[in-house]
């Protein structure tokens, strides 16, 4: 027969005095150990802990939240704080708060009663002036723009308006101006000076004349940057201020009827007008509706007090894709009730059988000519500086 042998180690102590005292309760040679030890240290060694450095270490994940709603370890290696997403929503409120592209009735002004024809001869002339004028002329239309919407539009609106669109321009100016031709070239000609060649020096410039306007350390402003930069920048403002003045001065009526004038000889070489201005005014009437969505949905999540500071970015990024998904799902809706409004009151996708109202008024007033004789004034002054204005 087989028989197992285990061998336990065994640990005796003294029985305990009859009379026990503090002194009886330990041994007398214990003291004495208790010295050596102290003196002349060995190392200890426990089964217990043998065992448990024996063990393998245990791995924990945790990718999920618990049910206290704490979040897992690995969201605490994410950083906190880096896009300040309570600001960004803010500024998106703010700035769809004022009535951008929206017409304004009230109070009403003397743009407001000019022909919209002359609108947009007006707006066409503002975009293609910057380009082809001096950089007089360019600024001058810039101031020209700002004192007529500083006149036209409410103070809430044009201190809005010409803020952000100063401060776009502004921006576009240094980086184009510093940026088109600010870095020095470092190519050498490849010719030799005149001197080695036997060739008198060129004279210099009686005129004080200077390629390079100013220098900020290794950037330099120069003549050809400035043209860049004010041709853009300028362009910029116009393109935006003018285009904000005739939207918040003229109803969508008015424009489609106006642009339906202007195409309606195209008619005869097969342009569908009819469609186009459809779609212009649908365009127009859509706009308000997709800024109004901005601002709600930016709006509802400021509401709800959300504690930044404890998201994460991955939380904070699904937040926002969450709120873009809301915009797009509302304007989504917004264009399926649109089409099916415009469906009971009996369209069926052929535009030229639909009627579209337009406002008949069309009659020249004094207004219409002040506007005319001021846009000829402009034309030839802007003309005339390519040739006085070197």
């Amino acid at each position: 027969m087989n028989f197992k042998f285990h061998a336990f180690a065994t640990v005796t102590f003294p029985s305990p005095s009859s009379n026990p005292t503090s002194k009886a309760l330990v041994p007398p040679n214990l003291s004495k150990l208790y010295l050596l030890n102290r003196q002349n240290p060995k190392p200890h060694l426990s089964i217990y802990k043998t065992l448990e450095s024996a063990k393998c270490p245990r791995l924990q994940i945790r990718a999920t939240a618990n049910n206290q709603g704490e979040s897992g370890n690995w969201t605490k290696w994410l950083p906190r704080g880096v896009v300040a997403a309570d600001r960004i929503l803010r500024l998106i409120s703010s700035a769809t708060s004022s009535p951008i592209s929206q017409f304004i009735s009230s109070p009403t002004t003397f743009l407001h009663s000019v022909d919209p024809r002359i609108k947009l001869v007006w707006l066409l002339a503002l975009v293609l002036l910057p380009a082809r004028s001096h950089i007089i002329m360019r600024f001058g239309l810039v101031v020209y723009l700002a004192c007529l919407s500083v006149w036209i539009l409410p103070t809430q609106v044009w201190m809005d308006q010409l803020g952000r669109v100063s401060f776009l321009s502004g921006l576009l100016f240094i980086m184009l101006g510093l940026g088109s031709d600010g870095a020095p070239p470092l190519v050498q000609l490849r010719t030799p000076p005149p001197a080695m060649m036997g060739l008198p020096n060129l004279p210099d410039s009686l005129g004080g004349y200077s390629y390079l306007v100013m220098k900020l350390g290794p950037l330099q402003l120069t003549r050809k940057g400035l043209s860049v930069a004010s041709t853009a920048a300028c362009l910029t403002f116009t393109i935006f201020q003018s285009a904000s003045l005739c939207l918040t001065t003229t109803t969508p009526e008015q424009l489609a009827s106006a642009l339906w004038w202007f195409m309606r000889p195209l008619r005869f070489i097969g342009v569908p007008v009819a469609e186009i201005t459809l779609t212009l005014l649908l365009s127009l009437r859509f706009i308000s509706l997709v800024f109004d969505e901005v601002r709600n949905v930016a709006l509802g999540i400021i509401s709800r007090r959300i504690n930044w500071q404890q998201l994460t970015t991955m939380e904070t990024i699904d937040i926002f894709v969450s709120y873009v998904r809301r915009i797009f799902k509302n304007i989504f809706s917004h264009a399926e009730q649109i089409s099916q409004a415009m469906i009971v009151r009996g369209f069926r996708g052929d535009s030229s059988t639909h009627k579209l109202y337009f406002l008949s008024d069309s009659s020249i007033r004094m207004e219409d000519v002040v506007s005319l004789l001021c846009l000829i004034g402009i034309i030839g002054a802007a003309v005339l500086s390519e040739y006085l204005l070197v």
